[in-house]
């Protein structure tokens, strides 16, 4: 007798479920190919956790959480691919059990946040200046666009990508550009050992520090300054990280995965005090740029101002450091939640119509132009 590797019924809920999504994405495109045709506007959605940002939320609520599950994870491929309803918590799950990990360690804000959602919004964690981006982590797509359209955008391979990067596009475009049905990220090991460490030092002394730091062959996977002092995070092989300690010094944090998931998810006392929220993504060596409560991140990349800035003023001082400035949550946003230079302002009023040509997508989310 032949013996399989798995069982008849395995085999059917796996096609029942393969089946089902169809259908699920099959009525998701004829619901927003109805909405095209009567103009209705439509807020793509998961679990909310994100609808904190954005300079306006309107249109429909249109929920994807009836798209769960894992559609393939083969550790030894260092790739996952999962429906855009899956909660974020059962991805992690499933990639610890294999000893891997969302490298950019994306932020829940919320329990039940999704994978889609996390993609969509593209925000990406305290590990983010070590391993990278959301962004750099994601493979293929597969998307409902604004005509109803079902499109796929790259694959579940390493190197696939010709022409234009579609699937990176989408990352952080907060549904506005189409649904996100599907997504395949490239995932990594996770590090034998994190030490945390702090050292007691001003925010000057400090940026020069990551700065420094983050030029030497050490173990760092995150940097945060805030209340005068700062914490070090070192990540690899024990042996790697304990030679990284004995060359900074620095006193061991009991607890470290706890300060960086307060950091990640920013209920850190910081964030929860806050009457508004600017995110300064800038130069790292950038000057402290004294405008009141603030944590540090990315090495002196990242700055979380606490504090409710005139609009116009942010925006300056961001451009003149190199960047620019979000108005990440709370405060005043009638001049937007951030600034695009007219040419950058053309080219996402350029996508917006390609992929949305009607303008039923979230429209004013990110910018009231698109």
């Amino acid at each position: 007798m032949l013996h399989l590797p798995f069982s008849v019924s395995s085999v059917s809920s796996v096609v029942h479920s393969f089946f089902l999504m169809q259908q699920i994405i099959q009525q998701f495109s004829e619901t927003i190919r109805k909405a095209a045709a009567e103009r209705t506007l439509l807020r793509i959605r998961g679990s909310g956790s994100k609808d904190f940002y954005g300079l306006v939320l309107i249109g429909d609520v249109f929920d994807t959480r009836a798209l769960t599950g894992i559609v393939d994870y083969e550790p030894t491929e260092l790739v996952i691919t999962a429906r855009a309803g899956t909660p974020l918590q059962e991805v992690e799950k499933a990639l610890a059990g294999g000893g891997q990990m969302l490298a950019f360690e994306p932020p829940y804000f919320g329990a039940d946040a999704t994978l889609g959602g996390c993609i969509a919004s593209g925000f990406s964690g305290p590990r983010r200046a070590a391993a990278g981006s959301a962004r750099d982590f994601v493979l293929g797509v597969r998307i409902v666009n604004g005509l109803g359209e079902d499109l796929r955008f790259g694959g579940q391979v390493m190197k696939n990508v010709a022409g234009y990067d579609v699937s990176r596009l989408l990352t952080g475009s907060f549904g506005t550009l189409g649904l996100i049905t599907e997504v395949s990220l490239k995932v990594l090991p996770v590090p034998q050992e994190d030490r945390t460490l702090r050292f007691a030092l001003d925010e000057a002394s400090a940026i020069e520090s990551m700065n420094q730091w983050a030029a030497k062959p050490l173990s760092l996977s995150a940097t945060c300054h805030v209340d005068g002092a700062l914490y070090v995070r070192l990540s690899g092989a024990s042996a790697a990280v304990s030679a990284s300690h004995r060359k900074l010094g620095g006193d061991i944090v009991e607890g470290g995965a706890s300060f960086w998931q307060s950091v990640r998810d920013q209920t850190h006392s910081l964030f929860a005090e806050a009457p508004a929220l600017w995110r300064f993504s800038i130069q790292s060596t950038t000057a402290p740029l004294g405008l009141g409560k603030q944590m540090i991140e990315w090495n002196g990349g990242l700055r979380w101002i606490a504090v409710d800035l005139d609009p116009s003023r942010a925006f300056e001082i961001a451009r003149k450091a190199g960047g620019h400035a979000t108005l990440f949550r709370g405060g005043n946003n009638r001049h937007g939640i951030q600034q695009f230079s007219p040419g950058l302002l053309a080219v996402h009023k350029k996508l917006k119509r390609a992929f949305d040509p009607h303008g039923i997508l979230g429209p004013g989310r990110i910018h009231a132009d698109f």
